[in-house]
C-alpha cells in the first residue's frame, strides 16, 4: 500500500519526486525517502510525513521515491525506503510483500551480505547485487525469479542513467512525455506532467532510459508492444478546491459522481451497458456471488438485497479476504462480482483468480480505469466516480451502490426504479444542504462509543456509518440489525451511549419505533435518520436528521450522506487527520 514514483528525463527529478509523493501520501505516510543518481547513488529518507521532509538542494535527472505504509518493521529512518545493497551502488523502492524474505535473507547473510533494516524489501536490493554482472535488467529478472510475493518495484544503479520497473500484484503506471518518463503506483502522481500512460501488467519488466524504453515480461523475454492510453480526468479533480479536506470535498461531489455513474446508462427506457456475457448465460443465471472488502463489502450487501428482491436471483456476499481460504463451491454457471474502488485490492484480486480457476464468469465494479481487476474480469462496469483521495471512501461507495442498481435493472427491467434512480443526483444535492449535522457532532464528538442500527436494506448502511466513524475519528462504533439489539448490544445502552438509528418509513417502521423506545427506556441518546415529514418520530428521539423520502432501493444512498457528514464533523472536531487516518491506506495492495 506504499506509494512509489520514478523519473528520468531532462528536468530536475527532485521536485517531480517530492510533488508526486505528496499526491501519493494517501497510500502511506509512515516515512518518506528518495534516491537519485548524482555521480553516485544519493539517498535521503526519514520517518514522518512529507511536510517534514528535508528536501536536498541538488539537481539530478534520474531518481526514485517512496512513501511508506509499514508491513515489516516499525516506522523509522532505517526502515524507510529506498533500500540499498551493501556497497550503496543499487537503490530500490518497493510496494508489496516478499513472503520468502527470511529464507532469502539467511542465504544472503551466509554469503556475507549485511542487512541494516527490519524490512522484507531490503532483500531485493541484496539479491540484485548478488546477481549483477553487467546488465541491471538481467539482474532484476534473476532476482524476481527467486522472490515469492507481490511487488511494484523501481531500481536504479550508480553510473547507469536508467530505471528498471517491475510489477506483480502491485500497480504501476508508466507516463510518457517528449522530454522525460514517469513511473508510479498511481496516475495521480504524474497527471500534472502527462496524460499518456501505459498500465503495466503482472510480470512486466520495463527498462527506461532517456532515449526510450523497452517492455518485456518475466515469463516471456521478447520485447512487447503495449497500447498508450489517455487518462480521462484532470489535475483539478484531485485538488481540494477550497474544502478543508479531500473527504469533505468528495462527500460534496456525490451529486456529480453518481450522475457520472448513471450517465448514458439509462436511456429510452433501456439499460445501456456492455456486459460480455452471453444472453443464454444471463437468462439461466441461478446464483451470484459478490466479494469485496471494507466499504465495498457493505455496498455488496446492499446489492444482494436489491438483486434478490428485484431479480429473484440468490446472491451470496463474501469477504474477499476469507473467500479463497474456505475452498468455495463455485461452478461455471455462477457469476462472481468483485467490487473494488482501486481495482487493485489484493484480497479481492485473489478471490477473483480463485473463481476464474474454478470456471465462474466474472464481472468487476471498479473506479480505476486500467486497473488489474478491470483487466482480469471478463465483464465490468466502471464507476466513473472520479479520483478519490480521502482514505475513507465516500463517493466511490455511493457510486458502487448506483452501479449495482444499474446491474439489477440490466438483469431485470423495472420501470419504477429506472425512473426514480435518475432523480438521485438532485436528491443527494438536497441532502447535502442539511446544515445542522455539524451541530449534532459538536454535542457528541467527545463520546467514546457509538451504536448504529438499521433494518433490511439499511443494515449495511448502519455498518458503513459505523465504519466511517471508526476509520477517521478512532471512536469505537458498531453497526447492528436493529432487531438484534436486544440479543446482546442492549447491555451497552446508557446515557453515555449515542445510538444512530436509520428510521425511514417502510413496512417495518413500527418495529424500528419499538427499538427506539427500548433505547430511550435505558436513557440512550438517539440520533435518527428519518424521512421528511415524519414528525411522529421527533418526540421519541434526541435529534432528527431528515432526508427526502425515496423508494426502498435508493434509501442506502440517501441515508449514507448524513452518516458520512456526521463522521467527518466528529473527526474534524477531534482534530484527527481526516484524509490520512492512522494505520490506514487508501488502496490495500498487500494481504
Amino acid at each position: 500500500m506504499c506509494g512509489i514514483i520514478g523519473y528520468i528525463g531532462e528536468e530536475n527529478c527532485i521536485p517531480i519526486l517530492i510533488n508526486g509523493l505528496k499526491r501519493l501520501e494517501y497510500r502511506g505516510y509512515d516515512s518518506i525517502g528518495i534516491s537519485v543518481i548524482d555521480g553516485e547513488i544519493k539517498t535521503f529518507k526519514q520517518k514522518g510525513k512529507i511536510t517534514d521532509f528535508k528536501v536536498p538542494e541538488i539537481r539530478c535527472s534520474v531518481g526514485i521515491g517512496h512513501t511508506r505504509w509499514s508491513t515489516h518493521g516499525e516506522p523509522s529512518d532505517i526502515n524507510a525506503h529506498p533500500h540499498c545493497d551493501c556497497n550503496k551502488k543499487i537503490s530500490i523502492v518497493h510496494n508489496g510483500i516478499i513472503e520468502n524474505f527470511e529464507s532469502l535473507k539467511k542465504i544472503l547473510e551466509d554469503k556475507g551480505h549485511k542487512f541494516i533494516s527490519e524490512t522484507d524489501t531490503e532483500v531485493i536490493a541484496h539479491l540484485i547485487e548478488e546477481f549483477y554482472e553487467y546488465d541491471l535488467s538481467e539482474a532484476v529478472k534473476k532476482t524476481l525469479l527467486k522472490v515469492e510475493g507481490t511487488y511494484g518495484l523501481l531500481v536504479i544503479k550508480k553510473n547507469e542513467d536508467k530505471i528498471i520497473a517491475a510489477r506483480k500484484g502491485s500497480p504501476l503506471v508508466f507516463g510518457i512525455k517528449d522530454d522525460g518518463y514517469f513511473i508510479s503506483s498511481d496516475a495521480s502522481a504524474i497527471i500534472e506532467h502527462t496524460k499518456d500512460v501505459i498500465y503495466l501488467v503482472d510480470n512486466d519488466i520495463l527498462e527506461i532510459n532517456k532515449d526510450g524504453y523497452i517492455l518485456s515480461n518475466l515469463k516471456d523475454p521478447k520485447i512487447h508492444e503495449r497500447q498508450i492510453e489517455t487518462i480521462d480526468w484532470s489535475l483539478e479533480q484531485i485538488e481540494k478546491k477550497g474544502f478543508k479536506h479531500f473527504m469533505l470535498k468528495e462527500i460534496y461531489e456525490q451529486p456529480e459522481s453518481i450522475l457520472n455513474t448513471l450517465r448514458g446508462r439509462i436511456k429510452d427506457h433501456e439499460i445501456k451497458i456492455t456486459i460480455n456475457l452471453d444472453e443464454e448465460f444471463i437468462k439461466n443465471l441461478k446464483r451470484i456471488i459478490i466479494t469485496a472488502c471494507g466499504t465495498s463489502w457493505h455496498a455488496a450487501l446492499i446489492g444482494k438485497y436489491i438483486i434478490e428482491k428485484n431479480c429473484g436471483i440468490p446472491v451470496e456476499v463474501d469477504y474477499a479476504s476469507e473467500f479463497r481460504y474456505r475452498n468455495p463451491i463455485i461452478n461455471k454457471n455462477d457469476l462472481l462480482i468483485v467490487i473494488s474502488q482501486s481495482g487493485e485490492t489484493a484480497d479481492t484480486l485473489a478471490a477473483l483468480k480463485e473463481a476464474k480457476k474454478k470456471g465462474a464468469k466474472t464481472l468487476g465494479l471498479v473506479n480505476a480505469v486500467g486497473s488489474t481487476i478491470a483487466r482480469e474480469c471478463e465483464s465490468g462496469i466502471y464507476l466513473h466516480a472520479g479520483p478519490e483521495i480521502g482514505v475513507a471512501s465516500t463517493k466511490a461507495f455511493t457510486s458502487q451502490v448506483t452501479a449495482l442498481i444499474i446491474l439489477s435493472l440490466f438483469l431485470k427491467k423495472d420501470e419504477r426504479i429506472m425512473e426514480e434512480v435518475k432523480k438521485v443526483p438532485g436528491i443527494v444535492k438536497k441532502v447535502l444542504e442539511n446544515n445542522h449535522i455539524k451541530e449534532i457532532a459538536e454535542i457528541y464528538y467527545k463520546k467514546n462509543n457509538f451504536l448504529y442500527l438499521g433494518r433490511g436494506i439499511n443494515f449495511p448502511v448502519a455498518l458503513e456509518g459505523a465504519l466511517k466513524l471508526k476509520e477517521i475519528s478512532y471512536i469505537h462504533a458498531e453497526g447492528y440489525p436493529a432487531a438484534e439489539m436486544k440479543h446482546g448490544p442492549i447491555a451497552l445502552i446508557d446515557d453515555d451511549m449515542p445510538v444512530v438509528v436509520i428510521a425511514n418509513k417502510n413496512d417495518i417502521y413500527d418495529k424500528i419505533l419499538s427499538n427506539i423506545q427500548e433505547i430511550k427506556a435505558r436513557n440512550g441518546k438517539i440520533i435518527a435518520i428519518a424521512d421528511e415529514g415524519d414528525y411522529n418520530i421527533k418526540d421519541k428521539v434526541d435529534h432528527v436528521i431528515y432526508v427526502p423520502e425515496v423508494i426502498e432501493e435508493l434509501k442506502p444512498i440517501v441515508n449514507s450522506i448524513p452518516l458520512q457528514l456526521l463522521a467527518y464533523y466528529i473527526a474534524d472536531l477531534k482534530g484527527c487527520n481526516v484524509d490520512q487516518p492512522r494505520n490506514l491506506a487508501k488502496s490495500v495492495t498487500v494481504e
